[in-house]
C-alpha cells in the first residue's frame, strides 16, 4: 500500500474507466485507486473487476446499490482511505476532464510544500477551461463569485472536484455531518477545511470537458449549491468549529 490514494466516483463511465485507471497507474509516482461505483447500468464496475493492478499498486472497487450521489460516494471512500491509513487522499473525475499528470503536483503541494489541501483550480490564474460553451463558463465563474461573497472563503474555484487532502483534514472534519451531495459537497468540504484553519493552496490546471460519456450535471445540483452556501454561512452563527494550529 502506498501513501497516496486517488478516489474516482463513477456512474456510467464505461467509455472512460479503463483508460483513466491505466493513466493513473502509468504515472511514475505510486498512486493507489479507489473506484466507487453507484450501480452503473452500463457495466462500469464489471470493467473495473477485470483490470489487473500493476505490481506495487492497489485497485479497490466499491459497488453501491443505487445512484446515491457524489457527496455520499466521496464520504464512503474517505472513510475507507482513512481506515487503510492513507496519508494523502485525492479526488478526481473519471472522464479525463482532470489531467492525471496533475495528480503529482497536487500531492507534492501537501507532501512537500506544507499545505493541508491542494485544489486543482480552473480559475486561480484566469479561465483555464477547454471545450465548454461560453454560457457554462460564465455560470461556473458566477458560481465562484457567489460562493466567495456568501461564505467569505478565499478560494477561486470552490466547486472544483480535483483535490488532495492530508488525512488530518478528513480526520478533523466530522464527515457524518457533511450534508450535500452535488456541487455543494465540494464547496462544503473546502469551507469546513478553511474554517478549521487548514492551509489551502490552489494550483492552476487545464480543465477539459469530457469527450466520451454524458455529463451528470442537473438543475438540482445547481439548486443545492445555491441554497447550500447560505446554510453553511448561517450555521457558523450556531456552532463553533474545531480549529487547528
Amino acid at each position: 500500500m502506498n501513501d497516496c490514494v486517488v478516489i474516482i466516483p463513477t456512474y456510467n463511465e464505461k467509455e472512460n474507466i479503463k483508460e483513466i485507471i491505466q493513466a493513473v497507474f502509468s504515472l511514475s509516482e505510486p498512486f493507489d485507486i479507489i473506484v466507487i461505483d453507484d450501480n452503473s447500468p452500463d457495466g462500469t464496475a464489471g470493467l473495473v473487476k477485470n483490470i489487473v493492478s500493476p505490481e506495487g499498486k492497489q485497485l479497490y472497487l466499491v459497488e453501491r446499490h443505487g445512484k446515491l450521489g457524489l457527496g455520499t460516494a466521496y464520504i464512503e471512500a474517505f472513510r475507507i482511505a482513512l481506515e487503510y491509513n492513507y496519508k494523502y487522499i485525492l479526488e478526481m473525475d473519471a472522464d479525463f476532464s482532470h489531467d492525471p499528470n496533475d495528480l503529482t503536483r497536487l500531492c507534492k503541494a501537501c507532501m512537500d510544500d506544507g499545505y493541508d489541501v491542494a485544489i486543482g483550480s480552473r480559475y486561480v490564474t484566469g479561465v483555464n477551461v477547454v471545450n465548454w460553451p461560453l454560457n457554462r463558463v460564465l455560470l461556473s465563474l458566477s458560481a465562484g463569485v457567489y460562493v466567495r461573497w456568501v461564505t467569505r472563503m478565499p478560494v477561486a474555484d470552490p466547486t472544483a472536484g480535483f483535490v488532495c487532502y492530508k488525512r488530518k483534514v478528513l480526520e478533523t472534519i466530522d464527515l457524518s455531518k457533511v450534508k450535500f451531495i452535488g456541487y455543494a459537497f465540494q464547496i462544503e468540504m473546502k469551507y469546513l477545511a478553511w474554517r478549521a484553519g487548514f492551509k489551502i493552496k490552489e494550483l492552476p490546471i487545464i480543465f477539459t470537458d469530457r469527450i466520451r460519456g454524458k455529463s451528470k450535471m442537473s438543475i438540482n445540483i445547481f439548486r443545492e449549491a445555491f441554497l447550500g452556501v447560505w446554510h453553511m454561512r448561517l450555521s457558523n452563527y450556531r456552532k463553533k468549529l474545531h480549529t487547528v494550529n
